[in-house]
């Protein structure tokens, strides 16, 4: 079957979310390395082109060094301790770690996107990505927790959903999230295999 082609406003919307969820992540990272810059090249007695990068780079590889052991762990623990006594500063820094953190880093959150059949015949179902699939509540035993994000927003809601309800959908978690928080109008590839996996055996080529 041949691929229908994109109209160019879609194939922008498309490209367009995609580039902010990458580079959302890469424009925090880059202010971190500026402040940095910028606060040691201040300390410096005297300016030397490129060393006061050199250091930044260098002091962030050591804070992320010492997240590996547990005095560098206590001490981000207590500084998050710290910011959860200021609402406002914790709520930003809060979620530009889960941002960051879903997209890249070791334990990615978006990255098995799925449809959660909502009736046993599965002719509705949502988009969303698993992000626990164990409880230790013996109650929740055979259940996952899916992420379901909002068309035109950031937010969503997690709803707790027996496994078997779940089917995988074999895409990328940012073409995934762009066809969700597009309403639809982009990212066509996931849309294809959320149709393909939720169409009726009768329907299906």
């Amino acid at each position: 079957m041949r691929t229908p082609r994109r109209s160019p406003v879609k194939w922008f919307v498309d490209n367009f979310l995609k580039g902010c969820l990458l580079l959302v992540p890469l424009a925090t990272t880059g202010w971190v390395v500026w402040s940095v810059f910028v606060a040691l090249d201040r300390l410096l007695p005297s300016p030397v082109p490129g060393l006061g990068i050199v250091v930044a780079a260098v002091v962030i590889a050591l804070i992320g060094f010492s997240t590996s052991n547990v005095v560098g762990r206590r001490l981000i623990e207590a500084f998050e301790t710290i910011l959860e006594r200021l609402p406002i500063v914790h709520l930003v820094y809060a979620s530009l770690k889960d941002l960051i953190g879903a997209f890249v880093g070791n334990k990615k959150t978006f990255e098995r996107p799925v449809v959660v059949r909502l009736d046993e015949h599965g002719g509705v179902g949502v988009l969303g990505f698993v992000t626990c699939d164990h409880f230790e509540d013996p109650a929740l035993a055979g259940f996952v927790a899916v992420y379901l994000p909002q068309s035109y927003n950031f937010a969503g809601n997690v709803i707790v959903v027996p496994a078997d309800r779940v089917t995988p959908v074999g895409t990328d978690g940012a073409s995934f999230v762009t066809f969700i928080v597009s309403g639809g109008i982009s990212g066509m590839n996931a849309a294809k295999k959320y149709l393909d996996e939720t169409a009726p055996i009768s329907r299906r080529p």
